[in-house]
């Protein structure tokens, strides 16, 4: 097991450091901001409202931050989400714990959707509320079989390129490009050239948008009515 180190970042939410890898597990510019930018408005703010039941995919659950925003966006939006989130070396309930997450958000709902998220298991989906289910599997994504066009929506929140390159290949985003309904989306932080040649490679358009804090650009890809 990794040593990880808790850290407070710009906006005052925390982060992961793995000094293992030189790596964080969020922006130290502003955890709870990236979350917010890239993936909610981003990701989830882009699917047709007429859509009312989302099927979302996360590759790297990491601290649980975008499964606790989207958790909330699902009430306020009354759109069910099926999420599933694959993540291969869960982070210690003890480190989790001290995570400040909903603190910052400034809800005891959040604090509510938080302990239930960390406590979730590991085998079977938990229905956190009327409009969200979880499915949490700890699996490297490359042994998990999808199915082709089962989602809506995925979070690409791994480890970046230079850690995991191995997540990062044509190979990779081609699995999920088939398991991506037609008009599908994937949204990631990282902007990298090698990251943009992948995602075009394995058939996706991609899309540069204006970063968060500390960061110029970030990705949106999209599987453009294309069915497989």
């Amino acid at each position: 097991m990794q040593e990880i180190i808790l850290q407070i970042t710009a906006d005052g939410s925390h982060t992961l450091f793995v000094p293992g890898l030189n790596e964080h597990y969020h922006s130290t510019h502003g955890a709870l901001q990236e979350s917010e930018l890239v993936f909610i408005e981003n990701g989830l703010h882009h699917i047709p409202a007429c859509i009312k039941e989302i099927n979302l995919l996360e590759v790297g659950f990491g601290t649980g931050l975008n499964a606790l925003l989207t958790v909330l966006e699902a009430k306020k939006q009354r759109r069910k989400i099926n999420y599933v989130a694959i993540e291969p070396e869960p982070v210690a309930e003890e480190i989790i714990e001290k995570l400040n997450y909903a603190e910052i958000i400034g809800s005891t709902e959040a604090a509510g959707y938080f302990k239930k998220i960390r406590e979730a298991g590991w085998r079977y989906p938990e229905f956190l509320s009327d409009y969200f289910i979880i499915s949490k599997i700890q699996s490297q994504l490359q042994d998990v079989t999808l199915r082709d066009e089962q989602f809506h929506l995925v979070f690409f929140d791994a480890f970046g390129p230079d850690v995991q390159p191995e997540l990062w290949t044509e190979q990779v985003f081609a699995q999920l490009y088939k398991c991506l309904k037609p008009d599908g989306i994937l949204v990631t932080y990282s902007c990298k050239g090698i990251v943009k040649r992948a995602l075009k490679a394995a058939g996706f358009t991609i899309e540069k948008l204006p970063g968060p804090a500390g960061k110029r650009e970030v990705l949106r890809a999209m599987k453009i009515g294309v069915r497989i």
